[in-house]
C-alpha cells in the first residue's frame, strides 16, 4: 500500500513538472515584477508556468483583418445583423447609453458601434486565455513582424496588476488572441487607465456590467479628445495636381486645416468649416482608390485601434445604426 501511495505521489509530481512550461525571459520578467511593483516573484513564476504557448496566437498576429483592403474589410462589420443588433442594443440600454453619452460628452451611436465592431454587442468576446495570449506575445512574438514584444510584456505586467486591483482570476480570464478583454475589448493597460465603475458597485466589470462597459468605452473616447457633434470624416475630391505626400494610413493626427488641404488638392465633398483641422487617408475600393478627409474624432477612434479601416468601419456602422434607430 505504501509503495502504491509513493508511486502515485511521484506520478503526480512528474505530471505537474511536465505541465509547467518554462518561457524564455520569464525569470527576468518575474524579477522585474518584484522590483518595480512589489509582486511576489515566486507567485509570478508559478503563474507563468501555467501559461501555454499557443501557435494559433502567433498565426493570428500574422494575418489580422486590418491587413485587408477596405472593400474586403467593410463587409465584415457592415451587415444587416450587426446594424439591427446595434439598434436593439441601443434600445435595450438607452438609459445607460444616454447617461454615458451625456457624462462623457460622446455621441451615443459611436459608443454602440465600437461595441458592435469589437464583440458584436457581447456575443464574441474571444476564446483565448488572456494569460496564454500575453505570455505568447511577450516571449514568442513572430520574428517576421515588427517587434512588439515589449508592448505585450508591458501588457502582461498590467494584467498582473489588474488581477490585484480588480480581483480577476488571472488563470481563467478569456479574451482575444491579442489579450483584449470584455465587451469593449480593453487591453490591460486601457482597463487600468480608462475603465470606469458606472454602476457604482465598487468594481470595474467589463463583462457582466453593461453600465461599466458602456461607460468605459465612452470614457476612453472622452479622454482621447472626442468632440461631440463634430465631423468624423468626409469623402474628398482629388485634383490632378494634389499633393499625394499628405496621404497617410498611419499619421492621421489632424494638422492642416480644411482650407489648406483644399489648396493642396483635397476638397471635401460635404461642407466642413474651412478652419477645421484634418488629415487625408486613402482606402482601396473594388473600383479604385477613394480619398477621405479625416478629423479629430476619426483620430480619436484610431486611438482605440490604429487602423483607418477600423475607424471607418466604426463610423459607417455608427451612421447606419443611427439612421435605423431614428426610423424605428
Amino acid at each position: 500500500m505504501l509503495k502504491r501511495v509513493l508511486l502515485l505521489t511521484l506520478v503526480s509530481i512528474l505530471s505537474s513538472a511536465c505541465q509547467a512550461q518554462q518561457h524564455p525571459g520569464a525569470e527576468a520578467f518575474a524579477e522585474k515584477a518584484a522590483a518595480e511593483h512589489g509582486l511576489d516573484p515566486a507567485a509570478v513564476t508559478a503563474l507563468l508556468e501555467d501559461a501555454r504557448f499557443k501557435q494559433s496566437i502567433v498565426d493570428a498576429m500574422t494575418r489580422p483583418a486590418e491587413g485587408k483592403d477596405w472593400y474586403e474589410y467593410r463587409p465584415i462589420f457592415l451587415t444587416d445583423k450587426r446594424i439591427e443588433g446595434g439598434v436593439e442594443f441601443w434600445r435595450e440600454n438607452a438609459d445607460l447609453i444616454g447617461q454615458a453619452a451625456e457624462r462623457f460628452e460622446v455621441d451615443p451611436e459611436v459608443i454602440v458601434a465600437i461595441i458592435g465592431v469589437e464583440t458584436f454587442y457581447g456575443r464574441i468576446t474571444g476564446g483565448y486565455r488572456v494569460l496564454d495570449a500575453l505570455t505568447t506575445l511577450s516571449f514568442y512574438y513572430p520574428a517576421e513582424l515588427r517587434d512588439r514584444s515589449e508592448f505585450f510584456s508591458n501588457e502582461l505586467m498590467d494584467f498582473l496588476l489588474l488581477g490585484q486591483e480588480e480581483g480577476l482570476p488571472l488563470r481563467d480570464v478569456e479574451g482575444s488572441y491579442a489579450g483584449a478583454m470584455g465587451l469593449g475589448q480593453f487591453m490591460p493597460s486601457s482597463y487600468l487607465e480608462y475603465a470606469v465603475d458606472l454602476d457604482g458597485d465598487g468594481r470595474r466589470d467589463l463583462w457582466d456590467s453593461l453600465a461599466d462597459v458602456i461607460g468605459s468605452v465612452a470614457n476612453y473616447l472622452h479622454r482621447h479628445g472626442w468632440q461631440p457633434g463634430q465631423p468624423v470624416t468626409t469623402r474628398a475630391g482629388v485634383a490632378e495636381d494634389a499633393d499625394m505626400d499628405l496621404v497617410s494610413r498611419s499619421n492621421l493626427k489632424p494638422g492642416k486645416t480644411v482650407a489648406e488641404l483644399a489648396e493642396s488638392g483635397f476638397v471635401p465633398v460635404d461642407p466642413v468649416p474651412s478652419n477645421t483641422p484634418g488629415a487625408v487617408t486613402r482606402l482601396r475600393e473594388e473600383t479604385g482608390d477613394s480619398y477621405w478627409l479625416t478629423f479629430q474624432n476619426f483620430y480619436v477612434i484610431t486611438r482605440y485601434n490604429r487602423s483607418p479601416l477600423y475607424a471607418m468601419a466604426v463610423y459607417d456602422l455608427s451612421q447606419e445604426i443611427l439612421a435605423a434607430y431614428g426610423d424605428a
